[in-house]
C-alpha cells in the first residue's frame, strides 16, 4: 500500500531506529530473563499464572492511520495480546535498503499495541505463509539461481542473516525486558508442513538469540505427529495451529512435551477465500464452541484472525492444490470477529463471552459476567451509496505500452529475469504464421495470459501449458501476450515458483524468438503514474484505463463495486487497492477513510476485459455467498 509519509513521520521513525540501535539487549552470556516462562509446565507471566489470550492482526494489512482503532477493538474483545507476522518482502520488495516508514513502521505499531495495553508476539519468519505473496519471502531472493528457501543452504542463510541484522534488533529493543510489549518471538512458521531441516531451525533460533532476543521462543505447527516432528526444537516451546478438535491437539502436545503448557498459536475461527471459490465463513456458535474447548483444556490461544484486514496492492498470495492454481482474493476479512472495515457482530460478542470467563479466572458464567469490558471504539462512518459515471481513457494495449519502456531479448523473459516482483508484463513478438489455422502454445505460463494478434483478442490461457488456434496468412503478425502474476504461492513445495513465461511460445512445433517485454509493476506506480496513465494513449476497444470522480465533505469508509466490469485493478487517489474480478466471490473493494480527502477524489481503473458503465460506492461489503467451513486435520 503506497501511503505517503511526511518529513516529521520520517524523522520520528529514524529517531526510533536510532534508539533501537543503542538499546542494550543483553549479552549471550547473561541474557535478561523472559517475562513468560513455564518452570513446572504452567505458563507464568512475571512469575504469576497467565493465559495468552491473543489475536492476530497484521500491521501490513491495515492502513497505519487505523492501527490504533483496530488494536483498541482487539482489547475490547477481551484479548491481552496481539500477534503479528513480519513480511520480509513488504519491507524489502527490491534488493535495496529495507524500509520501516509509513505502513512499514513496525516500531510504531508495537508502541501502539503497548498503548492499548496489549502484549505482542512477533513472528519474523523469514517465511510467514499468511496467504501473503511468496509467503513473505522477496521474489528477488527466491529468484536467485540455485537458491533453496527454508533450508540450511548457505546462500539462503546468508541472505536471511542480512535481513535479520536489520529487523531483529528492532524487535529486541521492544521486548518486555526493556519495558516494551514483546513477550515472545516465533521461530519460522509451520515448518513441519514443509520440511525437516533441523539445522535450519537451529540456525534461526541461534540467529534470533545472537541478535538480542531474550523473551520466550516458540514454534508453531499443525497438530499431527508428522508436522510436529518436522517443526519443533528442543528447548523451544511447541505450539499448535488448528481450527477444531482441541482435545486431540492438547493430548498430542502433552504426550510429546509433558513439561510445557498447551498453546494454540492459531485458532482458525474463520478462513480466507480464493478467486472463483465460495466465501468461507464460520458461525459464531461453532467458533465460540471450539474456542471454549481450547480454554477448557487450560490452553492459551491466538485467534487467527482477530482482524484480517486487506491484501492491499498486489500482496495477496496463492495456493496450489496439486491440480490447480488458486489465487487469493484482495480482502483478508477471513470472517474474523472484527471485520475488514472494523465492524463487529455476533462472532465478536460470542467469543468475548468465552474470553470473559478466563479473565474472571473461572469458567462460571455468572462470575464472568462481572468482568469489565474494555471500551469498544464507535463504528466507522460510512459514505452514502452513489453511482459514479466512468470516463474511458487509454486503450488496454496502447495504454500499457505507453507506460513502459520495452526490454528486448531473443526469448520471453520471466518476471524474475526482469527483476519485477509483481503486476503485468506485456510480451510482444512478430512471428510469421503459415496459411490457415495453426496452434499457438505457451509453456511454463504463470499465471494468466490474454493473447492478441494485431491487437485482436484471441482468448485467454490460464494453465501452465495451454494452446489457442490462430489464423495465418503467410505474413508476420504482431503477437502480444499480456501476462498477469496473480500472486505468488505462499504454502507448500511450490513456494518460490517463478512468474511470467518460464518456458516458451510455439507456433506449431516452431519456437517464437525476438521478444519485447514491457514491464508493468502496477503496485510500484506513483500517484503521478496513475494520474497520467488514462491519457497516455487514445481510447481503443472495450478495455483499458477508466476514471471516475466524486466529492465528499469529509473522509469516511466506503466500498467500491464494478458492475459490468470483468477483471482488473483499482486505485483511489493514486493508491492501489488491489484486484477485482467478476468471478467473485468478492465483489467490492474496501476503501479506508484515510485514503480519501475532503473535496475531490479519483478512482482509476485498469480493466483487462470489458468496461462497465459505472462504479458504485456502497455502504457495506459484498464478499460473496457464504459457505460454512471448518478446517480439520484427518
Amino acid at each position: 500500500m503506497a501511503v505517503g509519509v511526511d518529513a516529521d513521520q520520517r524523522d520520528t521513525a529514524d529517531q526510533r531506529d536510532a534508539t533501537a540501535a543503542v538499546v542494550p539487549v543483553g549479552s549471550p552470556a547473561q541474557p535478561p530473563a523472559p517475562i513468560l516462562s513455564y518452570p513446572r509446565g504452567e505458563l507464568l507471566r512475571d512469575g504469576e499464572p497467565h493465559r495468552i489470550l491473543a489475536g492476530s492482526l497484521h500491521y501490513f494489512r491495515v492502513h497505519p492511520a487505523q492501527w490504533a482503532d483496530r488494536l483498541a477493538r482487539l482489547a475490547a474483545l477481551g484479548l491481552n495480546t496481539v500477534d503479528t507476522y513480519v513480511p520480509w518482502n513488504f519491507h524489502q520488495p527490491r534488493r535495496s535498503a529495507p524500509r520501516f516508514d509509513g505502513p512499514r513502521d513496525l516500531a510504531r505499531f508495537l508502541d501502539l499495541a503497548q498503548d492499548a495495553g496489549l502484549d505482542v508476539i512477533v513472528r519474523p519468519g523469514p517465511y510467514i505463509c499468511a496467504e501473503w505473496d511468496n509467503g513473505g519471502l522477496p521474489s528477488w531472493l527466491t529468484g536467485m539461481p540455485g537458491l533453496r528457501p527454508r533450508t540450511s543452504q548457505r546462500l539462503f542463510l546468508d541472505e536471511v542473516a542480512r535481513w535479520f541484522d536489520v529487523v531483529v534488533p528492532k524487535i529486541a529493543a521492544a521486548q518486555a525486558a526493556y519495558d516494551g510489549p514483546v513477550v515472545a518471538v516465533q521461530v519460522e512458521n509451520e515448518y513441519g508442513s514443509y520440511g525437516d531441516d533441523t539445522d535450519y531451525l537451529e540456525w534461526l533460533r541461534d540467529a534470533l538469540v545472537d541478535r538480542g532476543i531474550s523473551e520466550l521462543l516458540c514454534t508453531a505447527d499443525g497438530p499431527t505427529e508428522l508436522m510436529q516432528d518436522g517443526g519443533s526444537l528442543p528447548g523451544v516451546l511447541t505450539t499448535a495451529t488448528f481450527g477444531s478438535r482441541a482435545g486431540q491437539a492438547a493430548r498430542l502436545l502433552r504426550e510429546r512435551r509433558a513439561d510445557e503448557p498447551f498453546v494454540c498459536a492459531e485458532f482458525w475461527n474463520g478462513w480466507f477465500d480464493h478467486w472463483g471459490d465460495p466465501h468461507h465463513v464460520r458461525s459464531a456458535d461453532s467458533a465460540a464452541g471450539a474456542l471454549g474447548e481450547i480454554l477448557d483444556e487450560g490452553g492459551s490461544v491466538s485467534l487467527y484472525m482477530a482482524h484480517g484486514g486487506t491484501n492491499f496492492g498486489l500482496w495477496a498470495g496463492a495456493n496450489h492444490d496439486g491440480t490447480r492454481f488458486q489465487p487469493t482474493v484482495t480482502s483478508y476479512d477471513s470472517d474474523a470477529p472484527i471485520a475488514e472495515h472494523g465492524a463487529v457482530g455476533a462472532k465478536f460478542f460470542a467469543l468475548r463471552e468465552r474470553l470473559r470467563a478466563v479473565a474472571a479466572g473461572t469458567q462460571d458464567g455468572a462470575a464472568a459476567s462481572e468482568v469489565r469490558d474494555r471500551p469498544l471504539p464507535p463504528p466507522a462512518e460510512l459514505l452514502a451509496p452513489r453511482d459514479l459515471p466512468v470516463r474511458q481513457g487509454a486503450g488496454l494495449l496502447g495504454g500499457l505500452a505507453a507506460m513502459s519502456t520495452a526490454v528486448r531479448s531473443p526469448y520471453p523473459m520471466s518476471f524474475e529475469e526482469l527483476g519485477q516482483p509483481s503486476g503485468l508484463v506485456l510480451y510482444r513478438a512478430w512471428p510469421r504464421l503459415p496459411h490457415g489455422s495453426c496452434e499457438l502454445t505457451v509453456t511454463g505460463l504463470h499465471d494468466r495470459a490474454q493473447v492478441f494478434a494485431d491487437g485482436v483478442p484471441l482468448g485467454v490461457i490460464d494453465q501452465e501449458t495451454g494452446s489457442l488456434a490462430v489464423e495465418g496468412t503467410g505474413q508476420r503478425v504482431r503477437l502480444e501476450l499480456l501476462v498477469e502474476n496473480q500472486g505468488r504461492i505462499n504454502y507448500g513445495p511450490l513456494l518460490g515458483q517463478g512468474k511470467g513465461i518460464l518456458g516458451g511460445v510455439r507456433v506449431e512445433r516452431r519456437l517464437v524468438h525476438g521478444w519485447e517485454m514491457c514491464e508493468l509493476p502496477l503496485d510500484e506506480w506513483s500517484p503521478d503514474d496513475v494520474r497520467i496513465a488514462p491519457d497516455a494513449a487514445p481510447p481503443s476497444g472495450g478495455a483499458g484505463f477508466a476514471v471516475a470522480s466524486f466529492s465528499v465533505p469529509r473522509p469516511a469508509d466506503t466500498f467500491l463495486a464494478f458492475p459490468g466490469f470483468g477483471k482488473g485493478f483499482a486505485w483511489v487517489n493514486g493508491t492501489l487497492l488491489g484486484r477485482y474480478w467478476e468471478i467473485g466471490p468478492q465483489l467490492t473493494l474496501y476503501v479506508p477513510a484515510p485514503l480519501l480527502a475532503a473535496g475531490g477524489n479519483t478512482v482509476t481503473v485498469l480493466e483487462l476485459e470489458r468496461f462497465g458503465d459505472r462504479i458504485e460506492l456502497r455502504d457495506r461489503p459484498e464478499l460473496g455467498p457464504p459457505q460454512e467451513f471448518v478446517e480439520t486435520f484427518d
